[in-house]
């Protein structure tokens, strides 16, 4: 379907239809605010809604955060919780972490909230979903990030 999508979204608008936006990826491999060069190449912020789909800032009234109960990454990158241990194998194992298309095991660790809340900040999340609690089942002590620490200095706090 090949559309003019600034006249297709904006016809739906004044229709009052609802419009369903879901992104992939995560805010981290935004080409924007992403930490590059681990990036994509689209927006994978709310921002892309606007900028990929044509629809107006004004016109997106909820902006629903989804997010595991751990963190995972596809490829290199920095990823400061990341397991390279049993408890990353079954975080892997347990939660089906594998590329859909490449089948590329995604690299797992324990929750971040610094990407949580740096997500938020500039997605802002009217609410958050949490997915794969259950994966955590059968850990005996769950570690989550809080802040990150450099040369003694507490950054992100």
């Amino acid at each position: 379907m090949i559309v003019d999508s600034i006249d297709y979204m904006s016809n739906a608008l004044i229709c009052n239809k609802r419009i369903i936006a879901e992104g992939a990826n995560a805010t981290m491999l935004d080409m924007d605010f992403g930490t590059y060069p681990y990036i994509t190449s689209s927006s994978t912020t709310v921002g892309g809604v606007c900028t990929g789909l044509g629809v107006p800032p004004s016109a997106i009234e909820t902006n629903i955060g989804i997010m595991k109960a751990y963190t995972t990454r596809v490829g290199g990158g920095p990823f400061p919780t990341e397991l390279v241990d049993e408890i990353g194998a079954k975080l892997q194992k347990v939660g089906h972490e594998f590329g859909a298309t490449t089948g590329r095991p995604r690299r797992c660790g324990w929750l971040d909230l610094n990407v949580v809340r740096f997500s938020h900040k500039i997605n802002g999340l009217t609410s958050i979903n949490m997915t794969k609690l259950d994966v955590l089942t059968g850990i005996k002590k769950i570690k989550v990030a809080v802040n990150y620490e450099l040369d003694g200095n507490t950054l992100f706090g």
